[in-house]
Parts: C-alpha cells; structure tokens; sequence
C-alpha cells in the first residue's frame, strides 16, 4: 500500500466515523405507527444528506476534453548515418611521412591527414607517363593507317596489328589513370617534371576524429585503418522496442531523450521504425536527432522518451475514478430530494473503462446511454462515496 493509498484510507475511516456518527443519531427515530422506515436504494444509488456530502468534501464538475499523450520509454544509443562516418585507409599502402593530428581534432573534406611515402608511387606514375608518352604515337600511326587502308594501300590485317595496339595502349593509359586517382595523384596535372614519392591522404567529409592509428615512420598496408572520422552534425538515435508496443510508434511523433547524468532534455523525430523483429522479440526506431550539442556522441547511451498521439479524449481528474471489485467507476449526480424534512442528494455509480493518464487527469469511456457532456460528476469525494457504498448497510436510512 503506497502513501497514496494510506492516506486515502485514513480520510475514508474518519468520513465513515463521522457518517456512522451522524446515521447513529437518527437511530431511535420512529414513525408515527412506532415502526422504523428503511428506504431500499438501488444497487448503483449510494445517498448522502447535506451536512455528509459536506463532510465528504463532494464536489461537481463536468467532463473535460484534454490532450492525453502517453509516454512510451525506451532505451537505445546514439548513432551516425553511414554516409556520416568514414574509415579511411591508404589503397597501396606506404610509410607515415608526416602527420600532426590527434583524436577528437576537427577535420574538413579534402584537408590533409597524412603524408604517405612509397617507391611504388614513383613506378606508377612513371608508367603512366610512358604509356600516355606512347599512347600520342599510337593514336598518330592508327590515324595514318585508317586512311592508307581507305585508299588500298594498306592490308587490312596490317590496320588491325596497329589498332589493336592502339587499343591497349588506351586501356593501360587508362588504368594507371584509375591508379593514380586511387592514391590520390591527379592525372591531368602530372608531368615528368613533378613525379614524387609522397602523395597526401585527404579526409573524405567533414567531421572529428575518432581514432588516429599512424606514427612518423610507421609502415601501413592497404587493409590498415589510419583514421576514424565522424560528422556529429546529423545525428540519429537507435532506439530498440518491444514488439508490443509496434503499434504506438509512427514517423513524425516526438521523441524526448537524455544522455549520461544530464538533466537537459534533447529532442528527436521518429524517421523510420523497423520492418523486422528480432528473435528477442525487440524491434529497432530510427530518429533523427533536432539541434544535436557538443555533449552528444555517437556511442552514447541515452534514455528516451516516445510522446505518444495527443488527440483530445474526454477525461477526468484522476481521483474522480474509484476501484472496487477490480472495476473502474464514477459517480453520477442523480437528483436532490426531501425525506422527513432532511435533504438528500443521490449519486449513481458508473462502471466506466479507464484509458491513458496524464498530469492528474485520467481518460474515461462510459456506457451507452450516459450523456456524459451534460452529467454533473463528482469530481472530489468520489472515494468517500465509494466507501460509504461499502458500508451502506451500516449507514441505512
């Protein structure tokens, strides 16, 4: 029993003390033919005089219409896009020449990581050189045989000894093209006079370091990761749920969330949920995160919070609803009478089905029938009247 509760049952034996007090005084009182009257009220009906719904502190109000947004916690992390992150290796591999960068270093697309120096980068581009350098002839000597063949003084078997070789040429011209631009050497602007041994390792997006793996001196080969970088500016969550509850998330709903200790809330919007369950039975939510700040890494934990459809549903404040019997209820103002010169209010219990809560008021369906727009329900004291309706023989009019 929570502090809630005790307190509720503390109030609800002393407004029963009083009642029983008050229903004790009228105990001796006899009709005129000397017999007691007991009036039978209906199952639902519970009765009150003046000075006990006074007693009660009952109070009336009518339904209101409120948002009732649920909130759907949930774990998960904080991820990066793939074409936010980059691993960035060198394809033929070299020694560390020069770098001066350390972890969590911002970097931009295209600044220079690393110097990397290799003889093969020489060969390449000498190759590439001598190829092009043969190539001008080869297309020269193809052009010229085309047209002796036109004018029948060439065979034609000659022609295609001269294009064959005109075309492989091409072709290694071409992948020493590819070669160069894969170690980061422009083709157009290479020459005899600028051949070099180092070539610059160039980052790939914009972003910081994760992690730096290079040395000066230090030898690396082409499956070696030397740098880790990260674009922190388009951040998402990754967040896992379970199946059960696939169906109160959807793209576009709100997300609140917070990291570590931090009491500064984040926000994110739902982009996409999972189409798969896993065998736990969890699937994944993606969200993208909305104004990410420097405290936000990808990797970090984050404790999230779903908001849920807020569309307005008739609702009450939440101590208007009761439990008996593991059933919900309300009371209903039914109607003022007088009996023996007392005044009497009666009250109908109402088995209502409880929705979603929100701060302190509870969403309520009622029964066909009920017109719960214009009923005057009790707001305050419902409890009470629960009570006294437990003990309603004791309290017999």
């Amino acid at each position: 029993m929570n502090i809630m509760t005790n307190i509720n049952y503390k109030k609800s034996l002393f407004f029963l003390a009083a009642v029983v007090f008050l229903f004790s005084c009228n105990k001796g009182t006899k009709s005129p033919v000397g017999k007691a009257v007991t009036e039978v009220l209906p199952e639902d009906i519970v009765e009150l005089r003046a000075d006990q719904i006074k007693l009660a502190r009952v109070e009336l109000g009518s339904v209101e219409l409120r948002s009732m947004g649920t909130i759907l916690k949930v774990n998960g992390k904080v991820s990066v896009a793939p074409q936010n992150q980059a691993t960035v290796c060198m394809p033929l591999g070299g020694f560390i020449k020069k770098t001066n960068l350390l972890p969590g270093n911002n970097v931009n697309k295209g600044q220079t990581l690393a110097v990397i120096e290799n003889q093969d980068f020489v060969d390449i581009q000498q190759n590439y050189l001598e190829a092009k350098n043969k190539l001008v002839f080869a297309e020269a000597d193809f052009k010229r045989h085309s047209e002796l063949y036109k004018s029948d003084v060439y065979s034609e078997q000659n022609l295609q000894q001269v294009t064959v070789e005109y075309k492989n040429l091409k072709a290694q011209v071409k992948s020493l093209e590819q070669k160069l631009i894969l170690i980061g050497i422009l083709p157009d602007g290479l020459n005899e006079d600028n051949i070099s041994s180092t070539v610059n390792l160039i980052s790939p997006i914009n972003g910081f370091l994760k992690s730096v793996n290079v040395n000066i001196g230090k030898y690396v080969s082409p499956t070696d990761v030397l740098f880790e970088i990260i674009n922190s500016d388009k951040l998402f969550l990754e967040l896992t749920l379970f199946e059960r509850d696939a169906d109160k998330v959807l793209a576009g709903q709100n997300i609140r969330f917070l990291i570590n200790n931090e009491t500064e809330e984040h926000r994110a919007l739902i982009t996409q949920t999972g189409k798969s369950v896993s065998d736990d039975n969890t699937f994944s939510v993606y969200a993208t995160v909305i104004n990410p700040c420097k405290n936000l890494l990808p990797g970090m934990y984050v404790n999230a919070f779903i908001e849920e459809s807020e569309a307005k549903v008739a609702s009450l404040p939440s101590e208007s609803v009761v439990s008996f019997d593991d059933k919900d209820f309300i009371f209903i103002f039914e109607r003022d009478k007088t009996e023996a010169g007392n005044q009497f209010s009666e009250y109908r219990m109402i088995e209502v089905i409880k929705g979603v809560s929100a701060s302190g008021f509870t969403e309520i369906r009622v029964p066909e029938g009920i017109d719960i727009n214009t009923a005057k329900i009790v707001t305050k004291g419902a409890y009470n009247l629960l009570s006294a309706k437990k003990n309603a023989g004791e309290m017999a009019c």
